[in-house]
């Protein structure tokens, strides 16, 4: 098993991605433990988890109370001796689809402001508890390099999400500490446990379609492989990123994109 003996720490482990890549790392032997502010969400991830035969812990806090984050960090390292993956899926509701002649400066400034502090946070309470090494991953999407209209605020924060996450593989790399940031495209699938339906509906409503049928239409014209990535694929590239396996990678951007981007 590819994280066998490995601690691993999932902020938004209720979520969509943040459930996925939880129950990868526990097929793959990690003992997991999922942080969010959602109980009954991460009481369902778990008790997947956990008849399959894996092993997860479970608390309720928001990743952007630092302090909370810090003593649950404390808390799983002094249980278990150390933590070795640190991975953040919060997701954080925004606005999306405002064009910027419409867009205020507090929906413009709010995920950069959020994410930011939620990526910092995170990670730093992680990587105290690193002392033998390990891999700290983050998530942005394609609009970190793409231009268009309705995500401003966002796409510069995913943009922010991929730079903080090349310099941090620069402060942490003396540690033995890697860092790499995981950028999926929109996950169809997702969206009925995802705060991203009600994100991409800002989008949907201008355009007189719904969200499945913008999409759908998306994916087909605007990917090289005319789909978009599954959950599965998405969690079984963490696991292996995140495993020894992947010791040569770090200050890496992980395009998994179908090709909606190409590098």
């Amino acid at each position: 098993m590819l994280l066998e003996h490995k601690v691993a720490l999932i902020h938004g482990g209720g979520g969509a991605i943040g459930g996925a890549v939880a129950r990868a790392f526990a097929r793959e032997g990690a003992q997991v433990h999922l942080a969010g502010r959602s109980r009954a969400k991460l009481e369902r991830v778990a008790a997947d988890i956990v008849a399959a035969g894996g092993r997860a812990e479970i608390a309720t806090l928001d990743a952007l109370d630092q302090n909370a984050v810090d003593a649950h960090a404390a808390a799983v390292a002094e249980a278990a001796g150390a933590i070795d993956i640190a991975l953040n899926a919060v997701g954080i509701a925004h606005v999306q689809g405002t064009p910027f002649a419409e867009l205020s400066l507090q929906d413009y400034l709010q995920p950069i402001a959020d994410y930011s502090r939620s990526n910092f946070i995170t990670a730093q309470a992680a990587a105290r508890h690193m002392p033998r090494g390990g891999a700290i991953l983050t998530l942005s999407t394609p609009g970190s390099r793409m231009s268009g209209v309705g995500f401003l605020g966002y796409g510069t924060t995913c943009a922010a999400i991929e730079a903080f996450s090349r310099l941090l593989a620069a402060e942490l790399g003396g540690a033995g500490i890697r860092v790499v940031c995981l950028r999926p495209d929109a996950i169809p699938e997702a969206l009925p446990v995802s705060y991203a339906r009600e994100v991409f509906e800002g989008y949907a409503r201008r355009s007189g379609a719904t969200v499945d049928a913008m999409l759908e239409a998306r994916a087909h014209s605007g990917t090289l492989l005319g789909r978009f990535p599954t959950l599965a694929q998405v969690a079984d590239y963490a696991a292996f990123v995140a495993s020894d396996r992947a010791g040569a990678m770090t200050g890496a951007i992980a395009n998994l994109s179908c090709g909606s981007l190409v590098d």
